[in-house]
């Protein structure tokens, strides 16, 4: 099958989040089973361009429809470790992607619509037919639109579409100006509820929506977070599109990249280790607070890796590092704020307890060191207020560090709490799962934790090893979204 990726991120050459990774395991994955993929995305002036290799001019003289004109465009191909990449460059006053940055500027609607058009546009004259276009968030909400609205009379009529929502607060929308910018020009038509208008903001559009009505299947990065967005509040208000659309809409896991986290290949730790060899997650264990100046002695490290904001329970994450101190443990924390309240909030933490012998905050982000941490932590505390799907407590899972997670999203569908799980038995149980959000239920899912580790080691090495027998790869969701591809190619 031939398979285009349209998508704002691919790691490692763009990445600003979890979408990355996706982008570019699931393509690997999917070549690994004999597809073929293309993979577009923005020609953005801040990409990691030393992981492009071969970069050169693929199609020059690219015009693609805008507003009452036309901005003329360079596609570029590259391979980006082994993978096809074409990067779309607008040369235009606009700037759209020479911005020192991927995303955070007041036209980011504009520019990603701007990209899906292009996006279309590149393909259709290049010749390039997909049997599956598999488009990623808000960004790339309008391009099944334009597909069946416009690009299906100039020869793409018979393209399916696949939108993966990663993240249902960022929905991308706007006034109807983007609809005259991509040539949409019937404001009546698009702005009807059952099309693109927004369900909660009069005379605007939503993208996201858009990709949901418009795509052949839509599907969200859990089993249970499509769940969540379908009967909860995690759909942002788009639960009722979901309802009218749920035949086409499901939850597909992501999976992890075991090339990069695998405890038993990785040149990041001090020892490297798997379940038959457990016993020298130790060496990591020392390596970690030799790095980081803990005291050496016969407690338990507890960690937390990630970005330091409300989606990922930052209030519980400090009272976790409370209550580590208060049961004897030590706290080790990886992470950067998203505003500047909660990064000097940390920072006052981080100067509070500098001379602690059991604690250290590293503010900032070192992919380096969050492999150690990783390998060298006992447990990993994940107490997100919402998860659609979550690769911490995956790596965690993979290096027998025992999570602790609230049950949320993706969190579910991954990890089974060591007492109360009744869908798995002992033997496949793999952490500890608290549910509310607030401050004694994260300490009951601790001290469980804690108790095992403190009265029973042999039993929590047990649950630890189980965890890493647990196969989070690329394999199994891949396999989910071939059977999407096959159906709706059908």
């Amino acid at each position: 099958m031939y398979i285009v990726q349209v998508a704002s991120e691919c790691a490692p050459v763009v990445k600003a989040g979890g979408l990355g990774d996706v982008v570019f395991g699931l393509s690997r994955e999917l070549e690994n089973q004999g597809h073929i993929v293309d993979i577009i995305l923005p020609k953005y002036d801040c990409m990691r361009y030393d992981h492009i290799w071969g970069l050169h001019e693929d199609y020059n003289d690219l015009w693609v429809p805008w507003g009452n004109s036309s901005i003329h465009c360079t596609v570029f191909g590259g391979k980006v470790h082994g993978h096809n990449c074409f990067f779309i460059e607008p040369h235009s006053n606009d700037n759209f992607f020479n911005r020192g940055k991927y995303y955070g500027d007041n036209d980011d609607n504009l520019r990603f619509a701007f990209f899906s058009r292009a996006a279309l546009e590149y393909m259709c004259v290049s010749n390039k037919r997909p049997e599956i276009i598999h488009c990623h968030d808000w960004q790339t909400g309008l391009l099944p639109v334009m597909l069946f609205e416009q690009y299906k009379y100039r020869g793409m009529d018979s393209q399916r579409v696949c939108y993966t929502i990663h993240n249902f607060k960022h929905q991308g929308g706007g006034s109807v100006d983007i609809l005259r910018a991509i040539q949409l020009n019937n404001d009546g038509y698009y702005l009807s509820p059952d099309r693109l208008k927004d369900n909660s903001i009069p005379n605007h559009i939503n993208f996201m929506k858009g990709g949901i009505v418009y795509s052949n299947a839509v599907n969200t990065v859990s089993p249970h977070h499509a769940w969540e967005a379908r009967f909860g509040t995690e759909g942002y208000g788009l639960g009722h599109s979901l309802y009218v659309h749920q035949d086409k809409f499901g939850g597909i896991l992501n999976g992890l990249d075991y090339r990069i986290w695998n405890p038993e290949v990785d040149d990041y730790i001090s020892m490297p280790y798997g379940p038959d060899d457990f016993e020298l997650k130790a060496y990591n264990k020392k390596g970690l607070r030799e790095r980081l100046w803990l005291e050496e002695k016969d407690r338990p490290i507890i960690a937390y890796v990630g970005r330091l904001d409300d989606q990922k329970g930052v209030g519980l994450v400090h009272h976790a590092l409370e209550y580590a101190l208060r049961r004897s443990a030590q706290f080790v924390l990886l992470g950067s704020a998203t505003s500047g309240q909660i990064n000097a909030q940390f920072w006052q933490i981080k100067h509070r307890l500098n001379d602690h012998p059991d604690v250290h905050l590293e503010l900032g982000f070192d992919e380096e060191l969050s492999h150690l941490i990783y390998a060298g932590a006992d447990m990993m505390v994940v107490p997100s207020n919402y998860e659609p799907c979550g690769l911490t407590q995956m790596i965690a899972l993979k290096y027998g560090t025992v999570p602790i997670v609230r049950g949320v999203g993706g969190l579910v569908n991954t990890v089974f709490d060591y007492d109360y799980d009744e869908l798995h038995p002992p033997e496949e149980r793999n952490g500890f799962v608290f549910h509310q959000t607030d401050a004694p239920a994260l300490e009951s899912a601790m001290h469980r934790a804690l108790e095992l580790w403190y009265t029973d080691r042999k039993a929590f090495n047990k649950l630890a090893i189980q965890g890493m027998r647990y196969d989070y790869s690329w394999k199994h969701p891949v396999e989910k979204y071939v059977e999407v591809y096959e159906r709706i190619k059908a």
